[in-house]
């Protein structure tokens, strides 16, 4: 689908600019939810079905996201492409707006303060675990857990109301 115009900004929001391929994107980064049952399941937003088929379609298309081909009575699996995983650093702004100039709970904005707390180097890590993840490649040396583990402890440890 061609843009509406040659805008950079026109031509982003055309594919990004929709709520629930920003909260699909979500779910596959940061959920590691890549196939179509587990992110119709684990949207706490309620994504219906046919929305989210229709999303997964649009990610697909504009080459966001590809889907692995499933044989009869299997599951597609969907990936991130390199321009997927450099949709991260625009959900981390809007992550970022959320946390200054919205509401939310302590728990679900854990994961957003955690990432705003260790700022840009975390998420290029971060990039770099996705690229593992999505693209097959080589992970990058680091010390300790990763960083989708580390986003995971800060949530837990937000869950957890003995948590100081």
């Amino acid at each position: 689908m061609e843009p509406r115009s040659g805008c950079p900004i026109n031509a982003a929001v055309e594919v990004l600019g929709d709520r629930w391929a920003l909260l699909v994107l979500r779910d596959v980064i940061f959920g590691d939810r890549r196939y179509f049952r587990a992110l119709l399941t684990g949207s706490i937003e309620g994504i219906a079905s046919n929305i989210l088929a229709d999303r997964l379609v649009r990610l697909v298309d504009a080459g966001i996201l590809t889907r692995g081909t499933a044989a009869r009575g299997q599951r597609a699996r969907y990936s991130l492409t390199e321009a997927g995983i450099q949709t991260l650093p625009v959900i981390y702004a809007l992550g970022n707006w959320g946390l200054d100039w919205r509401p939310g709970t302590d728990e679900l904005r854990s994961r957003q303060q955690f990432m705003c707390d260790e700022g840009p180097a975390f998420i290029e890590e971060l990039m770099d675990e996705l690229r593992a993840l999505h693209l097959g490649a080589l992970p990058k040396p680091h010390d300790g857990s990763s960083p989708l583990e580390r986003l995971d402890a800060a949530y837990a440890a937000a869950s957890d109301p003995t948590s100081p």
